[in-house]
């Protein structure tokens, strides 16, 4: 049910299962009607528990994933934290660092002449999953990077959810890009670089 590459959990004492605690916490919708499974595959089934929650709550599946591998956290502190880090500069990336759409978005970043600040979301994975699932539900994109540019969520790499945040890539295409990072403050005044071509855009 889950990815390979998500399933970054704490493992079970004594076991190589992951596990994932649940809570009757106020944060999530559906968590007062679920029991707290025991045994060697408590953890598995408490993911579960968390996913089929979020779906009934009208997440899809990416989201629902996310939840799952975050298992039980204050959502609205987590929440806090998230908004807190993605206005704390400029440019702001919550990134992976082995991810391959995260190392093209700091490269195109980097052409730009704008220097990042860069919140890493797999160091460590036990905080970086809960960042990921509030970031979700924040943005309605799960998957990395994340980017804010002066405070405001514009994507990922090649896409976003909504034409007000269409990702870093159609920004470019559109020559938006620069422009958003001025009024951010992202750009050093003294940098004559222009914005990045776009993938496959004509020279």
């Amino acid at each position: 049910l889950f990815p390979a590459y998500a399933l970054h959990l704490q493992p079970v004492a004594g076991t190589s299962l992951p596990a994932v605690r649940i809570s009757s916490a106020a944060t999530r919708a559906s968590a007062p009607q679920m029991q707290q499974e025991t045994g060697p595959f408590a953890g598995l089934q408490n993911a579960f528990a968390v996913f089929q929650a979020s779906k009934q709550e009208g997440m899809d599946f990416k989201q629902s994933v996310a939840d799952a591998i975050a298992g039980d956290y204050d959502r609205d502190s987590v929440t806090a934290d998230v908004k807190e880090a993605a206005s704390s500069a400029p440019l702001v990336l919550f990134t992976w660092d082995s991810s391959p759409a995260c190392k093209k978005a700091l490269k195109l970043i980097g052409e730009t002449g704008a220097s990042p600040k860069v919140v890493r979301l797999d160091d460590p994975w036990d905080k970086g999953n809960v960042m990921r699932a509030a970031l979700g539900r924040l943005t309605g994109k799960s998957s990395v990077p994340s980017i804010w540019v002066g405070g405001e969520y514009i994507g990922g790499c090649d896409d976003g959810p909504s034409d007000e945040a269409p990702g870093l890539v159609p920004m470019a295409f559109r020559g938006t890009l620069r422009e958003k990072l001025e009024a951010a403050g992202a750009l050093d005044s003294g940098s004559m670089r222009e914005a990045p071509a776009a993938p496959g855009a004509a020279h």
